[in-house]
């Protein structure tokens, strides 16, 4: 790898970095999920295309799942085990964000962020091999990616049901979409997958991959401390 090359991915990962510190002073950092911008899309009635659009909007546009994603990625070389890891995510995300509309359950949202930021601080610590020097045996990573994805859903459904979703249409609507978020993700993870797999020919993929994911812990402990932090703000008030 020559210095230019590895100049530049140094440089990709810390604007990673930086876009994540400098997330929470945008607009809706603390409300994980559907922009409020959205919310005069969401009327009453099947509205299956507009929530197919928040769908994939929101799994684009989800840099904590991203992240999250982009680990869990990180050292899958088949599309195979691609597939695997990422529809066991998706079944956690779809069954906990279609359990908490339909049942109303409501979580704070400042806890199930930081829940989601410390999965991508385990997924990290994880692809480092962190748990086998630290606790000598290895989790089972698909049963994580699993629960994790419910945490992902859980946060989802919570964040919906601020927006008084009509109960007309209401299980198309969520069924809508879960469709949305796995086109989304199917875009996000085919630009993660085409940049690893350039990064991955080159001669300094193993030698950068220790601190790449170093970089993606610290994120995730930075996502995770936000969100304590407004919980605790919230709290106090």
């Amino acid at each position: 790898m020559t210095l230019r090359i590895q100049a530049r991915l140094v440089a990709r990962l810390y604007i990673c970095l930086l876009l994540v510190l400098t997330a929470p002073f945008a607009s809706e950092v603390l409300a994980h999920g559907v922009a409020a911008s959205d919310k005069d899309l969401i009327t009453q009635g099947r509205q299956l295309a507009v929530f197919i659009y928040l769908g994939a909007k929101h799994m684009v546009t989800g840099y904590d799942h991203l992240l999250f994603l982009f680990g869990v990625i990180f050292f899958l070389y088949r599309l195979k085990e691609v597939a695997i890891y990422v529809t066991l995510f998706a079944v956690g995300h779809s069954v906990t964000l279609l359990y908490a509309v339909m049942s109303g359950t409501h979580v704070n949202p400042f806890i199930i962020d930081a829940i989601i930021g410390l999965s991508v601080a385990y997924k990290a610590l994880d692809n480092m091999g962190g748990f086998e020097r630290l606790l000598g045996f290895q989790p089972n990573t698909k049963l994580a990616v699993w629960i994790f994805g419910l945490f992902h859903g859980l946060g989802l459904g919570t964040k919906l049901q601020d927006f008084s979703l009509s109960t007309e249409g209401l299980v198309p609507n969520i069924l809508a979409f879960n469709v949305g978020v796995e086109l989304g993700q199917v875009l996000g993870l085919s630009a993660i997958l085409i940049a690893m797999g350039f990064w991955r020919r080159s001669a300094g993929f193993h030698q950068h991959a220790f601190a790449a994911n170093i970089i993606v812990m610290t994120c995730g402990f930075i996502l995770a401390g936000y969100q304590l932090v407004g919980f605790a703000t919230q709290s106090s008030l």
